[in-house]
């Protein structure tokens, strides 16, 4: 980046090797480079060397970002971790800005979008954070932290980033996060009928976990030697993964999304799921420049549209263990383990709008009674030994290039945080590499949600006009509930 001021890295290498996992390879193929960007709105200006010394404190003591990667130099000539020691100073970037700059949203944007094509630094640990004194519509400045998908899944990745922060409100305090409480079967306190019906419940559970596996699986090896989606104008183009990309967002309210969930009892998920669909309809249908006659619905209801899903296999740490970590130096379960769902999405013009959300809950219920990642993370691990690194990122891509878009859902803290003396006002992360033209990312954060869109911008030239898309389908189906008196009270 032009005006940067970035000092030569200067490291000394302790020999502590350890091999990168399947995953990790994956990610580090020339042809499936991916990386995260998470861009922090910050409440206050920036305060570069408040945010060195927190580093310094919490993330480098991680082992992964405390480590360079060796692709051949490993034990047997294979690829691994080496732990090495790490200037911090060499990782923060702080560009030059001209502060009569005329839009900052879109200098942001911008700055964002050329990030996108500058490969990261193998002499070094594969992380930076930019620090842009720059004030925006929804920032006084931005942080901008820029990681490689090699050092960990995004679930671990988001886990580790809040254990570097702290509660506005109690700053000793870590955030605290939803965690979703399941139960399934019987109290030790229930009676013998009662047994025997969940013993019915149980055998129909595994039966439908067994059909729903196997067709999953079926479609799976479809998609790698047959299916594809339907040609749209969200279908990525050969070697959309090497051009720029532009990330854009929006901010909603987490009250909103809550609303609908509390109303139509279902999850966050099967709202935000919805609300996808809906957005993408209301895309599609302006796109194809056709308006909302019968004719246009049932074309649009026949089309193939899925995302490859990446599921995190590897149990969470947990944010109090990485902190724990970080501050003692120990060590902790860490990792890339994840498989594959493809999640099909319905679209096409409703006169209903509460439609998308409840036909977006059938689809996730259905796929909870899978296995299909766990066959798929299978799967690929055993091509990757068999046939080797070439053999398995070509059937990734394949699967990617099969389906149409990335979608994925992140929960966050509950309250706002701060991040190393800086209150956040949002949190917006998202990911790019990989063969997709278009990854929608939902992340919450205190009582808002924040929708991410990456695009490429040679298949959709107005994210912008996609982010409102999403926006307003949200806005519709709230209006739905509320005309028809769905709504309830969450106590």
């Amino acid at each position: 980046m032009g005006g940067e001021k970035k000092k030569n890295t200067v490291m000394e290498t302790v020999v502590e090797e350890e091999p990168l996992s399947p995953c990790s390879r994956l990610f580090n193929s020339p042809d499936f480079n991916c990386a995260i960007i998470v861009t922090m709105g910050c409440r206050v200006k920036g305060n570069t060397p408040a945010i060195i010394d927190g580093l310094k404190r919490t993330l480098v003591n991680h082992p992964r970002f405390s480590s360079i990667l060796e692709m051949n130099n490993g034990k047997k000539g294979k690829p691994c971790w080496v732990r090495t020691k790490v200037k911090v100073e060499d990782h923060v970037i702080v560009p030059e800005i001209d502060p009569k700059i005329e839009n900052p949203d879109q200098y942001l944007e911008d700055y964002i979008s050329k990030l996108t094509t500058i490969p990261m630094d193998l002499s070094k640990p594969l992380w930076e954070i930019h620090i842009i004194h720059l004030k925006t519509s929804n920032a006084e400045s931005i942080a901008l932290l820029k990681i490689h998908h090699s050092l960990g899944d995004g679930m671990s990745l988001m886990s580790l980033f809040l254990a570097c922060t702290r509660k506005t409100s109690n700053l000793e305090a870590l955030p605290t996060v939803a965690v979703q409480k399941k139960r399934f079967g019987p109290s030790c306190n229930s009676g013998f009928f009662n047994k025997i019906w969940w013993l019915f419940v149980g055998l129909w559970f595994i039966i439908r976990l067994l059909f729903n596996t196997f067709v999953d699986i079926l479609m799976f090896a479809l998609t790698i030697f047959l299916v594809r989606d339907t040609e749209t104008p969200l279908l990525a183009k050969p070697g959309s993964e090497f051009n720029p990309k532009r990330f854009v967002h929006r901010i909603i309210s987490f009250d909103d999304v809550k609303l609908v969930k509390n109303a139509l009892k279902m999850t966050v998920n099967d709202v935000l799921l919805g609300v996808t669909e809906a957005g993408l309809s209301r895309y599609l249908s302006r796109r194809y420049d056709q308006e909302a006659t019968p004719k246009l619905k049932e074309s649009m209801r026949r089309i193939r549209l899925r995302s490859a899903i990446m599921i995190n296999l590897r149990p969470n740490a947990g944010i109090e263990a990485l902190a724990d970590m970080m501050a003692k130096k120990s060590k902790c379960r860490w990792g890339n383990l994840f498989g594959y769902i493809l999640l099909p999405f319905s679209v096409g013009l409703e006169t209903d709008p509460l439609e998308y959300v409840r036909r977006a809950k059938a689809t996730i219920d259905r796929k909870k009674h899978s296995l299909e990642a766990v066959f798929s993370m299978a799967f690929f691990k055993l091509i990757l030994k068999v046939l080797g690194l070439k053999a398995s990122v070509v059937l990734v891509r394949k699967v990617i290039h099969s389906t149409t878009l990335t979608f994925s859902n992140v929960v966050g803290p509950k309250e706002e945080i701060t991040f190393h003396g800086h209150p956040l006002s949002y949190i917006a992360p998202c990911v790019f590499g990989h063969p997709h033209a278009l990854t929608i990312h939902f992340q919450s954060y205190a009582n808002k949600v924040i929708i991410s869109v990456t695009a490429d911008p040679t298949v959709i030239p107005d994210p912008h006009k996609m982010c409102d898309d999403l926006v307003e389908s949200l806005k519709i189906i709230k209006s739905a509930v509320l005309e028809r008196g769905l709504y309830e009270i969450e106590v």
